[in-house]
């Protein structure tokens, strides 16, 4: 794996760095607290990023994109990171972010003209239904949402919650188990109920939101919704690949898009980091800067040392990802360290900055606050470890 930049990444990276700085962080101010106020900030943020030439960096040329793979992505994500706002000016935030990469791996050239191609010019937004309130998420075998063939068009029953981006979103993907009909449409295979993901208009009269899911995150524009497909009616060109796929499909989205958010909060991370060290460098304290006590220099050692390890395990993955590896192994392992690491990184800030660490006056406490959740969504830590020790018991099976 060669860990060299090209001059041409050097100077997007620092571009991007820039921009963040000189655009974006003043920007945050502004941090919408409702959904309707993001229409406008985002857009004018996004014209910012595109008068920059940095706009899209994951999304191929003949989009409107950069078009990086994803080793080169992990670094400009980073940057874009360190503020909230920087991945939604630059398109590349969840889960929009997501939905572009399985759209642009799996869609029809006409559900890309229709889907894709706005969505990476960011004219409209997305979301992605799968997480249900009995379980289904961390566990997709717990799926209910069920979608049934009939007479020509395809039915969709079910309720669906922690949908982010929903409130506002142009179109949803929906994860539905396809229910075998009588003349074989929705198997999964011989006869057996697969899951299928569907394309679905935000007005179709079969999708509804429910509601808003009150919190402790607030920085997604639509927040996170619960939303119900009642007797929600689609065509054939609705579906999303091939029916009966939607397992197989769900991990083309899943194992780039929890690297992706590992990519983004390493730079929130590094963000804090910053902060935190500045204040210890001018911070007196018993005689002397809280930089000059053991104490803090262990507590900041420790951050760079995580992060360090975090960025390359995150490169790594995504270098597996450029060869065509599924990466699943990778992506889990990253996704439980980078997560953990965040949340250890951002707490220490906080602690070392005290007062100022959990007051509103520094984005401190809004990164902390913000960060909490990705150690649950795109699977909680805990599945992630099941999962990786289950491989390393499998790999010693096979070995005989």
């Amino acid at each position: 794996m060669d860990f060299s930049f090209s001059a041409e990444l050097l100077d997007l990276k620092e571009r991007t760095r820039q921009f963040v700085d000189e655009i974006i962080i003043p920007a945050e101010p502004r941090l919408p607290q409702d959904v309707s106020d993001w229409v406008e900030l985002r857009g004018e943020l996004q014209d910012a990023a595109k008068q920059a030439g940095l706009f899209a960096p994951h999304i191929p040329k003949e989009y409107g994109g950069l078009g990086l793979n994803w080793r080169e992505c992990a670094v400009i994500f980073e940057e874009a990171g360190r503020s909230l706002l920087g991945p939604q000016a630059l398109n590349c935030a969840a889960p929009d972010e997501g939905n572009m990469h399985m759209l642009e791996k799996i869609a029809s050239p006409a559900q890309k003209e229709k889907f894709l191609r706005p969505l990476a010019q960011g004219k409209i937004r997305s979301c992605f239904s799968m997480t249900e309130p009995n379980g289904a998420g961390a566990d997709p075998n717990l799926l209910k949402t069920s979608a049934e063939y009939r007479n020509g068009k395809w039915i969709i029953n079910g309720r669906k919650w922690f949908i982010s981006g929903a409130i506002g979103a142009s179109f949803t993907i929906c994860m539905a188990r396809t229910l075998p009909s009588p003349n074989g449409r929705g198997a999964g295979g011989e006869g057996r109920s697969g899951a299928t993901m569907f394309l679905v208009d935000a007005d179709n009269p079969g999708f509804r939101i429910v509601r808003k899911v009150p919190t402790l995150d607030l920085g997604w524009p639509g927040g996170h919704a619960e939303v119900e497909f009642v007797n929600c009616e689609v065509s054939d060109d609705a579906v999303l690949g091939a029916v009966g796929e939607g397992f197989e499909y769900a991990q083309v989205r899943l194992g780039p898009a929890r690297l992706t958010h590992c990519m983004r909060w390493l730079g929130a991370a590094r963000r804090a980091n910053e902060y935190a060290v500045k204040y210890a460098s001018a911070r007196e304290s018993f005689g002397k800067t809280l930089s000059e006590h053991q104490g803090v220099q262990f507590m900041i050692a420790d951050s760079e040392i995580e992060m360090h390890a975090a960025r390359l395990m995150i490169w790594n993955a995504a270098y597996a990802l450029d060869q065509g590896d599924k990466a699943r192994h990778e992506t889990s392992m990253a996704k439980v360290f980078v997560a953990e690491t965040v949340n250890r990184v951002i707490d220490r800030a906080v602690q070392v900055c005290g007062a100022h660490g959990i007051a509103e006056d520094w984005p401190l406490a809004m990164l902390y606050r913000e960060n909490r959740a990705f150690r649950i969504y795109d699977g909680p830590s805990e599945v992630h470890r099941m999962s990786v020790g289950r491989r390393v018991f499998r790999r010693l099976k096979a070995k005989g």
